[in-house]
């Protein structure tokens, strides 16, 4: 249990920097006078470099170790997180985003495997939640604590504080990890990896500079675009005939993990992709406060890390086949109650009471789905099933907030007044009456964006349909 609280707070740390800068969105566009399309990248680069380096945390358990890798991580996201802060502008700030994603990418999984080979399978539930901790305390404190930096302080010091989390995580794991021990070391599959963060880059950046320009039809989206897709093909066919390939695809011959992975895929795509829209609501369309939009997250957060601590421990009792419909459905439930309120004066209270269920439906859905596709691996096979559950769940963050953005950002163009700049930019120069005029149908393309978001969380019943309804014998 020691060494689960360790990784805890490591895993703190990095949602703490996903949620922290969500709020912190419409300040960063003020202070770079940048749009949306692309401040949003200061997240999207983030969770994209997250899920780019994943693939290659199998290879590395193996070549380096376990607890090697992880203390490496930790430290060079803390180097990140300075650079970060020290930003001056807003390409220098993605870059270093960039930075604190590729090496923050590496400390889900390890930490995962770290996890799976020291928990029996009849305790992997309980201790998946407890893992989960993170996201509930990340979400938590992280638009609160982005708010009051950003309106206190400065926007700098919400990377500048992951430096005294960071040596007190490689302190406690120095000291309390056990050595590492030989592995089944494999070859670097260094094609299959330059085809597929590239393809996942190439992708997400089409979406969004089409987007951005309202045309999918220009030659600088589509050349992107199709690039990324042929990368992704050729990915998905070297990985089924390469001799040790970047993730090992086998697993998904597993009915199990397939419908488990499908339900992860398709709900990630919604649910962490929807993480952007209301911290930008409440501070564009209420005018709220950085600080006041963190304290009016908390609802959401709370429900999430609750449900996730009973669920985690349901889910070494009942079968996923059971738990996780049902718990798809409460956050189906939650959105559509959410959206339906959502306009320019909507009552808190009963936002309040939506984002309890939105949070407890997603809380109860992504670790007992997460357990289900991982309970039973081998010691050998726990890094590549760690890698692949946590590149679906990073990859469709990263493309749900990429295409949250876009489907804000065309809506939101039809209602503010072209001032030759982006929606955000143009916004931050109106007048106060001006901006008292659109709030209406500025809140009704956050609803329509949010419907968006709730269409995706729907789809994701259907693999969740697949999954055991019967517990198997360990």
């Amino acid at each position: 249990m020691t060494i689960v609280l360790v990784l805890v707070l490591g895993a703190i740390m990095i949602t703490l920097d996903t949620t922290v800068v969500n709020v912190a969105i419409n300040r960063l566009s003020q202070d770079f006078d940048a749009p949306l399309a692309t401040i949003q990248w200061v997240a999207t680069g983030y969770s994209l470099a997250l899920g780019a380096v994943i693939p290659s945390t199998a290879w590395a358990v193996g070549r380096y170790g376990a607890r090697r890798l992880y203390l490496g991580a930790i430290t060079a996201f803390a180097v990140g997180s300075v650079l970060a802060g020290l930003a001056w502008n807003v390409e220098s700030l993605i870059v270093f985003r960039v930075v604190q994603g590729f090496s923050g990418g590496m400390v889900m999984p390890v930490g995962m495997t770290i996890l799976l080979r020291a928990a029996g399978p009849e305790r992997l539930g309980r201790l998946m939640s407890t893992l989960g901790l993170a996201i509930l305390v990340g979400p938590l404190a992280g638009p609160v604590l982005g708010g009051w930096l950003i309106d206190e302080v400065s926007w700098r010091w919400m990377f500048f504080v992951n430096v005294p989390v960071a040596v007190a995580v490689v302190a406690l794991a120095a000291r309390l990890f056990p050595p590492d021990v030989p592995g089944k070391a494999r070859p670097l599959d260094v094609p299959g990896l330059l085809m597929l963060s590239p393809g996942l880059a190439a992708l997400i950046y089409g979406v969004t500079t089409g987007g951005e320009r309202g045309d999918f039809a220009a030659t600088g989206v589509l050349v992107p675009l199709a690039a990324g897709a042929v990368l992704i093909v050729a990915f998905v066919l070297r990985a089924l005939t390469a001799r040790d390939p970047l993730i090992d695809l086998g697993p998904f011959r597993d009915r199990t993990f397939a419908a488990a992975a499908g339900t992860l895929l398709l709900f990630a795509f919604g649910y962490f992709g929807s993480m952007l829209l209301l911290p930008l609501y409440l501070q564009v369309v209420r005018g709220e406060s950085a600080t006041a939009a963190g304290l009016l997250s908390i609802p959401f957060a709370l429900g999430s890390g609750t449900a996730m601590q009973v669920a985690g421990r349901l889910a070494d009792r009942l079968p996923p086949g059971r738990l996780v419909p049902v718990s798809i459905a409460t956050s189906v439930t939650g959105f559509a109650l959410f959206s339906v309120q959502l306009d320019a004066d909507a009552s808190y209270w009963g936002l309040c009471g939506a984002m309890l269920l939105m949070g407890a439906g997603g809380g109860a859905t992504m670790m007992p789905t997460m357990t289900a596709a991982t309970r039973g691996m081998s010691h050998d096979q726990a890094p590549a099933a760690s890698t692949t559950v946590n590149l679906i769940n990073t990859t469709s963050a990263a493309i749900g907030m990429a295409l949250a953005s876009v489907v804000l950002s065309a809506l939101m163009s039809d209602v503010v007044p072209d001032g030759g700049g982006g929606t955000l930019q143009t916004l931050h120069r109106l007048s106060p009456q001006a901006h008292a005029a659109i709030a209406q149908p500025l809140s009704d393309a956050f609803q329509h964006t949010y419907l968006f978001a709730l269409a995706l969380l729907a789809l994701a019943l259907v693999p969740a349909l697949f999954l055991p309804r019967a517990r198997k014998k360990e």
